[in-house]
């Protein structure tokens, strides 16, 4: 894609980049979410438990966080359009794997297997708008692409319900097929202006490997321990053994010539920070959706259908208000809007702590809905262009991949922990504390971001679609996008 073809706004080949990483990311991010009203049925049908529940979300988030990164460079190598259709044929193969699962343990194994298919799609995706939009117009693009993107975390749970109450939870991945199908012709006509970009880079599989059993290690070591204890060699041992290769991953890759983790790039102030404020504020919505989910189910009485439909609101002012505060931030900065949006998120996850036996939806949940909706929208897009904001264009593909792993790796830490937070059977004491933890984690991400983030120089900012290289605030070089 050259400069000049990225300058011209709202081309028919800009749209098609658009829909194309639309699809393709929501579908990815959907299916982290789009199982947590499902688990009680899951649970009934093939049994495990909480344990098994769990597992359902991680086994899933697991390959998705740790592979999302080397996913990055193999976009980078092969060229962003070709990985997406090998994302999209995978996904569509591992979903239906997904739906026809026996047993709890396949449906894990196919969970896996379904992650690593998403690794493909999301870095890709973004990176390509990235590459083909400048100026206001990428922070627009950004927007919508927040918007869709994070709307998938939250109406996740309500295609859930719906499948559930009238079909079969199993429907939930065999309907993965359809949107895969529908941009698959869309894909071919975006290979010809999106060739590879650095065929001599190596792919770092060692990294991968390390980063697998880095992630996985701890996090089995976090879901197991209520079944066996701590004193479990089942239990310490994959802890131990995830640490030390999680330690070991730092170290290859600082020394590798070609990391797929370029840790050089957290140096670049609004990058690092803004990857803080990222696992503070992801793991607020995975753990604060997955727990209130379930209990709104299994002790507040609801339909998987209700409980989809409670969480709703959340989703539409999302929808409505992403692209709008991504043209603020694009006009006034990031700081502050990352800043307000995790602490409305946080108040209105609070505000749930009004729940009381029997349930009032509309006084003891609705409310706090609202409030975490306005703020959601005031965050995704001004935190996803402020890190992307700040990395060469030509480096998109990875500082997209790190986001997204970061990301998705929140979710996967914090889901871990939820048996921890809220013990081995849903209480109304279990929400509770698992909603302070949430707001806690808002509060983490809104102090990470005013403390961090700096907005691009009023002087630095280049006419609208110009693209300008100023110094970042801690020295380094940053591609800073007006």
């Amino acid at each position: 894609m050259t400069d000049a073809a990225a300058l011209q706004p709202s081309t028919p080949l800009q749209k098609r980049v658009l829909v194309v990483a639309i699809v393709a990311s929501f579908i990815a991010i959907l299916d982290g979410f789009v199982v947590n009203l499902a688990l009680p049925a899951i649970g009934r049908e093939l049994g495990g438990g909480l344990v098994i529940q769990q597992w359902v979300v991680d086994a899933y988030l697991l390959t998705l966080g740790a592979l999302i990164l080397v996913a990055g460079s193999l976009s980078d190598h092969f060229g962003r359009a070709r990985i997406l259709e090998w994302g999209l044929a995978g996904f569509a193969l591992t979903s239906v794997m997904c739906g026809l699962a026996w047993t709890g343990e396949v449906l894990v194994i196919s969970r896996a297997l379904q992650g690593i298919a998403g690794a493909l799609l999301v870095p890709s995706s973004l990176a390509m708008i990235i590459t083909s939009f400048s100026g206001p117009a990428q922070s627009k693009a950004i927007g919508q692409w927040s918007g869709w993107t994070s709307a998938a975390a939250i109406v996740g749970p309500l295609i859930g319900g719906v499948s559930v109450d009238m079909l079969s939870w199993r429907v939930i991945f065999f309907i993965n097929v359809v949107p895969a199908a529908l941009i698959w012709p869309m894909l071919a006509g975006l290979r010809a202006s999106d060739a590879a970009r650095d065929k001599s880079k190596k792919i770092d599989y060692l990294g991968a490997f390390l980063a697998m059993l880095g992630l996985g290690g701890p996090v089995y070591a976090f879901i197991e321990q209520g079944r066996m204890g701590w004193g479990s060699p089942l239990v310490w041992a994959p802890l131990v053994v995830g640490a030390v290769a999680l330690a070991l991953f730092l170290v290859h890759e600082a020394r590798s010539a070609q990391p797929m983790l370029p840790l050089r790039l957290f140096a670049i102030r609004n990058f690092g920070w803004g990857n803080v404020a990222t696992l503070a504020i992801y793991g607020g919505i995975s753990l604060g959706f997955f727990v209130l989910g379930i209990y709104l189910q299994q002790v507040g009485g609801m339909g998987a259908t209700m409980a989809g439909i409670a969480l709703l609101p959340g989703t539409v002012i999302l929808m409505l208000c992403a692209s709008y505060f991504g043209g603020l931030a694009g006009k006034y900065g990031p700081r502050w809007f990352m800043t307000a949006g995790p602490l409305l998120c946080g108040v209105g996850f609070l505000m749930a702590l009004a729940v009381q036996e029997p349930l009032n939806y509309w006084t003891q949940v609705l409310p706090g809905q609202i409030v975490f909706g306005v703020g959601l929208a005031t965050l995704v897009a001004p935190l996803t262009a402020a890190i992307l904001g700040a990395v060469p264009t030509e480096e998109a593909g990875i500082g997209s991949a790190v986001n997204n792993a970061v990301a998705r790796i929140a979710g996967l830490i914090t889901i871990a922990f939820a048996g921890v937070i809220v013990g081995p059977v849903f209480t109304r004491q279990g929400l509770y504390n698992a909603l302070l933890v949430t707001a806690a984690l808002f509060l983490i991400g809104a102090v990470a971001s005013a403390v961090g983030i700096r907005n691009p120089p009023r002087e630095a900012v280049a006419p609208a679609g110009s693209v300008t290289d100023v110094a970042s605030d801690d020295g380094g070089p940053a591609s800073q996008r007006s």
